[in-house]
């Protein structure tokens, strides 16, 4: 108990502490998020992900608190998870790539002696999902933060109430972490996550939770790992069919996510923060109660409801902007043409008249 709570002040402490340190090399190296109104500095995410894997792993190094080898292996594969968003936040690299490298991480941690090989599968394709979507909710000042606090808590509980207490101060370690890190990132942000912190933060609680309800019967573990990651969830749901049904790329940017349609109704970015933020502690709470047996698992059924609800809502906000009409070479070649027309004809006159 003494130690988690030791483990989780430095870590809050480190990490406010290298976060600021981080942020002026990021903006002379150029490694910002230039989409943003000003350059947003994204090292953040490398003072996120070093902390959590330092200090947890201490105890383990230095004999205090034994992780074990399954917390020693996510520990790895999510820091090669992190390399890898690093490497994408310093150069463009292209989303499959990250998606591949993500799933390969997710194959080294899930444990298949108890949920069997497809159900593993299954586990997999989740955790690359809950990544992602913690990436794509990298858009917000705040917002990754504070949702990987609540959740990283509330995956925390169930680790605990399983007496899987290695795991347990490792999501505290990363709950403390993320809330040094909100020092630095509540609007205006002075420095972000970045794809290295948000896939390093996704990956870990995802993996954590497939970790918690590893053995438990199959819809009701599906509920719950729902639950403790619903808004990530919701926002990819929204993304995916606004962009389908306006015809957009998938794969292509846009100010289409969750923080963007409630800023377009008048939502100030704090209080954007703070209503999803709301919606996160809402499903990880339910969550956490179904894994505790304190509610049916139909709980969760009302998260997936009034996630629909909102993201049918939100769809109905338009966040593209009317298409560019398209250059025809042909047309712009006929328009020169008559430009250079009719000079020579104005040439023409002013001599004849001259």
């Amino acid at each position: 108990m003494l130690y988690g709570i030791a483990a989780a002040t430095a870590a809050l402490l480190l990490t406010a502490l290298l976060a600021a340190l981080l942020r002026l090399p990021a903006l002379r190296l150029g490694i910002v998020d230039r989409r943003r109104q000003r350059p947003l500095p994204l090292l953040g995410g490398v003072a996120v992900a070093l902390v959590t894997c330092l200090v947890a792993g201490a105890g383990e190094w230095t004999g205090v608190a034994r992780l074990g080898s399954e917390i020693m292996r996510l520990l790895i594969a999510a820091g090669a998870v992190a390399v890898l968003g690093l490497v994408a936040d310093v150069r463009r690299v292209k989303a499959r790539f990250l998606v591949g490298g993500t799933a390969v991480a997710a194959l080294c941690v899930v444990p298949y002696g108890d949920t069997g090989i497809l159900l593993g599968l299954l586990a997999v394709g989740w955790i690359v999902l809950v990544a992602v979507g913690f990436k794509a909710l990298d858009h917000a000042d705040a917002l990754v933060g504070t949702v990987g606090v609540l959740t990283a808590f509330g995956v925390g509980v169930c680790a605990a109430a399983e007496v899987m207490d290695e795991l347990a101060v490792l999501l505290s370690v990363l709950a403390a972490a993320l809330t040094g890190f909100l020092m630095h990132n509540w609007h205006p942000a002075k420095i972000g996550l970045g794809a290295s912190g948000s896939l390093f933060v996704g990956f870990v609680l995802a993996s954590s939770a497939v970790m918690t309800r590893a053995g438990h019967d199959p819809v009701s573990s599906a509920a719950v790992l729902y639950a403790l990651t619903a808004l990530a969830t919701a926002d990819v749901v929204l993304v995916a069919l606004s962009r389908r049904l306006a015809g957009r790329p998938l794969l292509r940017p846009g100010p289409d996510h969750l923080a963007h349609r409630l800023r377009r109704v008048g939502l100030t970015p704090q209080g954007v923060t703070v209503l999803l933020g709301a919606g996160a502690f809402s499903g990880v709470l339910a969550g956490v109660l179904v894994h505790m047996g304190w509610m049916a698992r139909s709980g969760a059924l009302w998260v997936g409801v009034g996630a629909l609800i909102a993201v049918l809502g939100l769809l109905h906000i338009k966040t593209y902007g009317p298409r560019r009409q398209p250059s025809f070479p042909v047309q712009d070649s006929v328009r020169a043409s008559a430009r250079v027309e009719s000079s020579q004809v104005g040439a023409q006159l002013r001599v004849r008249n001259g």
